[in-house]
């Protein structure tokens, strides 16, 4: 977004809370772009705090700064005239914790090269690690069950008669009938509920250690001249 752009957009903090409007926009003196910026914030919007652009993103609601909203609030107070000395540059710098711009101490016709290097953004994404199914199927196995049964059995007793109660004695054939019984066992199925088994997902955090390689550039001083060379 452009200065002119910026001004008047709304400015949210890292967690999504508003801190305000943005008054004014500050130019970096080397490369001409928004730097710094100004939000109306406290009762009314009457206070103005300074808030560094680094890390900040634009979205259709406004602007999405990398500090917390108490942050910006207790910045520390500076007119907003348009201009930051070196010295109020230098106090917000170390305010915010970001590294200390030495533009105000450089002299003209000094040659300056950046260092640059890459830092590692870790986060997570919820990706598909698996599935587990329950599947139900029927298997046939053999019980055995003993069974109490019983069953009846002729038993043959023979004894003497007394002639003077057995009365006349016919002789001829005769036959006689006796119906024998027994326990068999008989076997009926039941299908009863014996168990419930329940699936459930449960999250179970864990520390994993992520190795990567980045880059990171190093200045090295060639001096042809036959003199000491002074570092900053």
């Amino acid at each position: 977004m452009g200065p002119q752009e910026l001004v008047g957009s709304e400015v949210y903090d890292t967690r999504g809370e508003r801190v305000g409007r943005v008054g004014t926009v500050y130019l970096s003196e080397e490369s001409q772009q928004p730097e710094w910026v100004t939000v109306h914030t406290g009762l009314f919007g009457h206070k103005e705090s300074f808030v560094p652009l680094a890390g900040a993103t634009s979205g259709n609601d406004g602007l999405h700064v990398n500090w917390g909203k108490d942050k910006i609030k207790d910045a520390p107070r500076i007119e907003a005239d348009g201009r930051l000395s070196a010295q109020e540059s230098m106090g917000l710098y170390e305010y915010y914790g970001m590294p200390t711009q030495r533009t105000g101490d450089r002299r003209q016709g000094d040659q300056v090269m950046t260092r640059s290097e890459e830092q590692l953004n870790v986060g997570t994404k919820r990706v598909e690690s698996g599935r587990v199914r329950l599947r139900k199927h029927v298997v046939t196995e053999e019980q055995q069950v003993t069974v109490p049964v019983s069953h009846e059995e002729i038993r043959i007793e023979r004894e003497p008669v007394d002639p003077r109660r057995a009365g006349k004695a016919r002789i001829g054939e005769e036959e006689q009938e006796v119906v024998l019984h027994e326990e068999k066992p008989v076997v009926a199925k039941e299908a009863v509920p014996v168990e419930q088994v329940r699936m459930r997902a449960e999250e179970v955090a864990e520390q994993q250690q992520i190795r990567e390689k980045v880059r990171k550039e190093r200045i090295d001083v060639d001096n042809d001249a036959n003199r000491r060379d002074t570092r900053r």
